[in-house]
């Protein structure tokens, strides 16, 4: 069915075209090109890391960063159930063992007062998400990791151009990973970007970005062959995935902006109905600054949740559910443990709708979808 309002739309900036045409006029189409390192100039000036580094998507960056903090067979890493597969994945892939915790109620972010429970001799690392580009709380977070001596990671996947206490996200931990999937706020189709904010890391992470070579030193001339030095992958993406997203960071506070009154135009329509208790709206904290990323809703329960999402496809609106917890998935329950029972993750993912955000929506269409929003509430 050919939804008349999407959920997400994948939005042009203007440039695209041209750099794309520029990148195959120079003929050099393979990775770490000319446009890769200005997409990494912009996103190290935007975040204010040590090194940025593209990646073919963020789940590659998040792979980086779990060899980076050295993730061994039987080293745990606490991190919520409440992510995307990925965060968990690069654990998994390297033998560690995800420990699944509980969420924060107003954010659905990892509840850092859960997390010290957590702890074992094997833990290794915290990974963090920040859902929906708002932040978790990262003063708590990184005292916790200082006391036991643990990495921090960011996925970051979602929240770039948001900060916590205005610090720029993904600049907090050890590494971050940024996505620039099509579904989020500025896109290559797929891709993604490991930041480093430890300068003790950024050879390193270079070199097994580089498949495990030091080709990137050869060719700044600081070696004189380049050669197999350490473990690694292919995780570059071509020049033209860097030609599409360096236009797209060059517009990414205008992309933000609109996304963000897209968000707030939510956010004041859908008011009368929180009022009359029939929904929750998202609840950001003030010393959070988001990105309009995602704009959901929580029903009052599972019921009223999937009765919602039928109505509104029924209309032409394409609204979505979003992560089942990983700590209930099959592979959550092979490769990981929950740290006792989650009984939020299981409430709150149950009742959540996302609804559609992208800028090229406008408010006529996001009348249609609250209204058919508040037709099925009501009536539920």
């Amino acid at each position: 069915m050919t939804m008349k309002i999407p959920f997400n739309w994948p939005t042009l900036v203007g440039a695209e075209f041209e750099y794309l045409r520029e990148a195959l006029d120079r003929g050099r189409l393979s990775g770490n090109g000319d446009f890769s390192r200005r997409c990494h100039s912009l996103l190290q000036a935007r975040t204010g890391v040590h090194k940025a580094l593209l990646t073919h998507s963020a789940t590659a960056a998040l792979e980086m960063a779990a060899i980076l903090a050295e993730i061994g067979p039987g080293d745990e890493v606490i991190m919520p159930s409440f992510t995307f597969c990925s965060t968990a994945n690069a654990v998994v892939l390297r033998g560690g063992v995800p420990v699944f915790v509980e969420i924060r109620p107003d954010t659905l972010n990892i509840d850092e007062a859960a997390i010290e429970a957590a702890i074992t001799p094997r833990t290794r690392a915290i990974f963090v998400v920040h859902y929906a580009g708002v932040a978790a709380q990262m003063d708590a977070i990184m005292e916790i990791a200082a006391r036991h001596g643990l990495h921090v990671i960011e996925d970051a996947a979602q929240a770039l151009h948001a900060n916590f206490r205005g610090q720029p996200l993904g600049s907090f931990g050890m590494t971050s990973a940024i996505s620039f999937h099509e579904t989020k706020n500025l896109i290559s189709g797929e891709g993604g970007a490991l930041l480093v904010t430890d300068p003790d890391v950024a050879e390193r992470a270079e070199i097994i970005w580089e498949k495990g070579t030091n080709r990137a030193q050869f060719q700044r001339g600081e070696v004189a062959r380049y050669t197999w030095v350490d473990i690694g992958s292919s995780f570059l993406p071509s020049e033209l995935t860097a030609a599409f997203l360096l236009a797209q960071l060059e517009a990414g506070e205008d992309v933000t902006s609109r996304r963000l009154a897209a968000w707030e135009h939510y956010h004041a329509a859908l008011q009368p109905l929180e009022a009359r208790g029939i929904l929750r709206r998202p609840r950001v904290p003030q010393e959070c600054g988001h990105n309009g990323h995602i704009y959901f809703v929580l029903a009052a329960h599972a019921q009223q949740r999937d009765a919602a999402l039928a109505r509104l496809t029924a209309v032409g609106v394409n609204a979505v559910m979003h992560y089942v917890p990983l700590h209930s998935s099959p592979a959550g329950l092979r490769y990981g443990r929950a740290n006792g029972p989650l009984p939020l993750t299981d409430d709150l993912s149950a009742r959540l709708i996302r609804l559609p955000l992208h800028p090229r929506i406008t408010p006529e269409e996001q009348a249609v979808v609250v209204h058919a929003l508040g037709d099925v509430l009501v009536a539920a």
